[in-house]
């Protein structure tokens, strides 16, 4: 039957049909039984239609004929170069010129159109004896090199043209094929790499296609940084080495590379381009050309060559075949390019080629964070675990830039109910040592590892490119042999007001937001109340949802002062310390937070993973739809591979690579959190003499963090198109900055400078954001005063020169090492014993048990025990019109000048329940290494403080 249907004579056949067998059918239906004579007319009526249908397809295919041959007839002059005898790759219709490139390469799938061209008598045969035939050596056997080293360059043409054997095209054929498979069971993968579509996609969801090729056989450069295997790829080689061919399209079946209409586009294996913990991808897409070959190479193998006995059926095509016939040369030096590539075993891992960060010291001098981001909500997170949530222009979730502590953000505390033993799920809040501690940063997540007392920690946090939420999702494992009890509780304080409102009166606005307790979705409710009617408050969700046997139900709270206890902090909070639930409070509480807290039971080598999610919409009915929406676990899982896909459209949009974000997510943390490494030096620090005013007369507001960059060679502007898409990654990653371009060319030149910056600028994507907050700003340093130069230079977080290397080097690049002190050696190592010390005895008007007036009604004095806090802070002002201090009963304070407000000498946090403070003093005993502050805070070592 298939050989029947190898010519139309099948279907001409079928059309004839009734016209030989319905008289036939009519005479036997006369003859039959009833139920035979309603069988014949049954089939006398497919017939019919068969024969109907069989003429139509005949006379479609006639059009196709002729359509094909109209198409056939084309004038490749227009792309012919007569001085190389060669075609171009292609004509630039908008610009009218040829392209540069030629097809200049026997290896090559252009051969087919050159071998037709040259049979119709257009061209003349030195064309093809002009197309390239160096030779490279596979084993014993040569093989012409093709550009790129794909199945598709040497084999398409044998689709329809004829092969002939021990000539040069066919030792190319099997040498090829055979360092195909030589290369697949070097890189331990299914063979066969061709031209397809790989693991990246656009904004449009729609995967990239290029070549991919096989070192050794190709001429271009890094062949070996790309591992795509493209199962049409073993079908096309079914024309020459049809068993190892089915052997590897069987592996594949295997493996389950099959789809609806037969084997996937792809199989990607290159780590730069995998999720976090693939070894694979498969490209999921069907592409019909690709199709077309593997049915066309099928017909090779099962159909006796129909397509090349067609082929040269045709005597205008015969009468050339002589040139596919061409013998092996007897005498040449084979070419091996790029030999090292050719020998590669494996690919570069992620962290090998820059595009992950991993860290292992929470404690670094310069801290370290990664933006994560779909445009709306925005996380920061930092390497020791700090960092914050911001949701358009609020923050979720309470943050301050201390760089020191680095002690914000939204944490999970891990504590083991037998013993007590209590960590955090990254570095902070709790800060205690552990065995292994990794931080990981790629483009879609950050991670993060530890293990403490056997119990393993990892942690990924990303952002939904679907839904504004973030994902913090804990996995605990249990390595003992014994069942481990954890407790898991979440915490983060709750803002959902602008950043700068919350710095300015933290405890004002706290007063606005309302929790609520939902206990059927597992989550708490935040809200602001309105200040007026027409005010549409946001809303916030937070929740918890446990994959693992869970002990009792979850406990809530939204009280900061309950969760963390008056002058202590989140290091040791109160509602960690025994067996009890949390309180379970919500409502208008003076100081919000969410904290949810679920008990689960791990049983030996057994895992439980906990996901917390958090996000943020504009009703109430917007985090409904949240809280149940990711109480699904699969959707919950959904948001990692999303926020991949995410991150690689956001990269192809700025042209940028995973190694270039990984560079820019580096300088990032020196915008987040001001430090010194990638400052000014100090010199130029000291000579500024103005204010953040003096650079309003620039258009600069000096609100938001400045990049300088400044340029004075023309040979070296790639480091500003460097720091523009920095830029817009960050832009895009919700994190404000203003860059500013200062040319520095004093040159006649300045102006060709300035225009190309300009240029630059206007062919990126920050083309719409130039003089504008949190923009592009080019100015000339020519017109600019000294005062104005160091002020610019002061204010600045990220100073890059031209002169000092490319942006990766400058963003690598450390400071200068502290000078580190040595640790004070203690004379006495062992301290004296302490002296039972009691509370003096005072006689006080109207004591409380922890104090009251001295009779004269001048002092109030406050007698605290050992452990003991007064209920709210007791706070004394002492000022004077000009100056002025403000002291808590634990010593905390803050100094201003002049307005306690405008002109603070010493922070004020404006916190109620830690207490904590910018001014302490401390006392040592250099003998012992023992040391204390005078008054309660910061050491927390007094035993009883007599405070007036």
């Amino acid at each position: 039957m298939l050989q029947d249907l190898d010519s139309a004579a099948t279907l001409r056949e079928l059309a004839e049909t009734p016209r030989t067998l319905l008289p036939l059918i009519e005479a036997a239906q006369s003859q039959s039984p009833p139920e035979v004579r309603d069988w014949l007319v049954q089939l006398s009526a497919a017939l019919a239609l068969a024969s109907q249908r069989a003429g139509a397809r005949m006379a479609m295919f006639e059009q196709v004929a002729v359509q094909c041959r109209e198409l056939a007839d084309m004038d490749f002059g227009l792309l012919y170069d007569s001085t190389r005898d060669l075609f171009a790759i292609g004509y630039n219709v908008s610009e009218r010129r040829m392209d540069a490139s030629f097809y200049d390469l026997l290896a090559s799938e252009a051969r087919l159109a050159s071998f037709i061209v040259i049979a119709q008598g257009d061209f003349g045969q030195e064309h093809w004896f002009a197309l390239g035939r160096l030779l490279t050596s596979t084993g014993s056997v040569p093989a012409l090199l093709s550009w790129s080293g794909s199945m598709f360059e040497y084999l398409m043409p044998l689709l329809v043209m004829p092969n002939y054997e021990n000539t040069l095209l066919d030792r190319t054929y099997h040498a090829a094929v055979r360092r195909q498979i030589e290369y697949g069971r070097q890189r331990g993968v299914p063979w066969g790499i061709s031209e397809s579509g790989y693991n990246t996609i656009d904004q449009h969801q729609t995967y990239q296609y290029r070549a991919f090729g096989v070192p050794g056989l190709g001429l271009k450069r890094g062949l070996a940084e790309d591992l795509v295997i493209a199962p049409y790829a073993s079908e096309l080689a079914l024309m020459v080495a049809p068993a190892a061919a089915c052997r590897n399209l069987e592996r594949l079946a295997a493996d389950g590379q099959q789809g609806a209409y037969g084997f996937y586009e792809a199989i990607d294996y290159t780590p730069a381009r995998l999720p976090p913990g693939a070894d694979r991808v498969t490209v999921r897409q069907f592409m019909a050309h690709h199709k077309g070959m593997g049915l066309l190479a099928l017909a090779y193998v099962l159909l006796d060559k129909p397509m090349q006995r067609r082929f040269v059926a045709d005597p205008m095509l015969r009468a050339a075949e002589l040139l596919l016939q061409e013998r092996v040369p007897k005498a040449t030096a084979p070419v091996f390019p790029h030999a090292s590539e050719a020998r590669a075993t494996r690919l570069s891992s992620a962290e090998e080629t820059g595009s992950m960060r991993v860290f292992t010291d929470p404690n670094s001098p310069a801290v370290e964070a990664h933006l994560l981001s779909n445009g709306r909500y925005h996380v920061a997170v930092t390497s020791a675990g700090g960092g914050y949530s911001r949701w358009r222009d609020l923050a979720v979730t309470r943050w301050r830039e201390d760089a020191t502590q680095d002690s914000y953000g939204s944490f999970c505390y891990v504590r083991d109910v037998d013993s007590g033993a209590l960590w955090s799920n990254a570095w902070q809040p709790t800060t205690k040592p552990t065995q292994g501690y990794e931080a990981i940063f790629t483009q879609a997540r950050a991670e993060f590892r530890r293990s403490d007392r056997q119990i393993e920690t990892y942690t990924q946090i990303s952002v939904s490119p679907e839904d504004d939420i973030e994902l913090r999702r804990v996995t605990l494992t249990n390595r003992s042999e014994t069942p481990r009890t954890i407790e898991v509780t979440s915490y983060a304080e709750v803002v959902l007001a602008p950043q700068a409102q919350d710095e300015s009166h933290p405890a004002f606005s706290n007063l606005f937001v309302q929790t609520e307790l939902v206990p059927g979705r597992q989550a708490i409710y935040a809200t602001r109340r309105p200040r007026s009617a027409e005010e549409q408050p946001p809303w916030m969700t937070h929740m918890m949802t446990v994959r693992g046997t869970t002990l009792g139900e979850p406990s809530y709270e939204t009280d900061r002062l309950r969760f963390i206890g008056r002058q202590r902090t989140l290091a040791s909070p109160a509602a960690l310390e025994g067996n009890s639930p949390l309180s379970n409070t919500a409502g208008p509480v003076l100081d919000p937070i969410v904290s949810i807290r679920q008990t689960v039971l791990l049983q030996p080598n057994e895992a439980v993973r906990i996901d917390i999610v958090t996000g943020a919409a504009e009703s109430r009915a917007g985090v409904d739809a949240l809280s149940e929406k990711y109480r699904d676990p699969s959707l919950a899982d959904r948001v990692f591979d999303l926020a991949w896909t995410h991150s690689l459209i956001l990269l192809q949009q700025l042209g940028a690579s995973e190694a270039d974000a990984q560079v820019y997510g580096r300088l990032a943390g020196s915008l987040v959190y001001a430090s010194s490494l990638r400052r000014a030096k100090a010199s130029i620090l000291g000579r500024n003499r103005q204010g953040q005013s003096g650079l309003w007369g620039y258009g600069i507001s000096g609100d938001v963090p400045i990049v300088l960059v400044r340029i004075r060679d023309h040979e070296r502007i790639e480091l500003v198109r460097q720091a523009v898409q920095a830029h817009a990654y960050w832009r895009l990653k919700g994190l404000p900055v203003d860059l500013v371009i200062w040319n520095e060319d004093d040159s006649v030149y300045r102006q060709t400078l300035q225009d190309t910056i300009a240029d630059l600028v206007a062919a990126s994507p920050e083309a719409a954001h130039v003089d504008r907050p949190g923009g592009v700003f080019i100015r000339r340093g020519e017109q600019m005063s000294e005062d104005d130069r160091a002020l610019l230079q002061s204010v600045a977080r990220i100073v890059l020169l031209d002169d000092a290397g490319t942006l990766t080097e400058q963003a690598e690049r450390r400071g200068r090492a502290e000078i580190s002190i040595p640790l004070l050696q203690p004379l006495r190592r062992r301290p004296e014993a302490s002296v039972p010390y009691e509370p003096p005895q005072r006689d006080l008007a109207l004591f409380n048990g922890l104090g009251g007036f001295s009779h004269d009604g001048r002092e109030y004095v406050t007698i605290l025990a050992a452990g003991q806090t007064t209920p709210a802070p007791w706070v004394n002002v002492i000022a004077n019109p000009q100056f002025g201090t403000v002291v808590s009963e634990a010593g905390s304070a803050y100094t201003w000048a002049e307005n306690s407000h405008a002109f603070r000498l010493t922070p004020w946090h404006n916190d109620p329940v830690s207490d904590t403070s910018g001014e302490a003093i401390y006392l040592r005993d250099e003998q012992s290494g023992r040391f204390w502050s005078p008054s309660p805070l910061p050491t927390r070592r007094c035993r009883i403080a007599d405070w007036r």
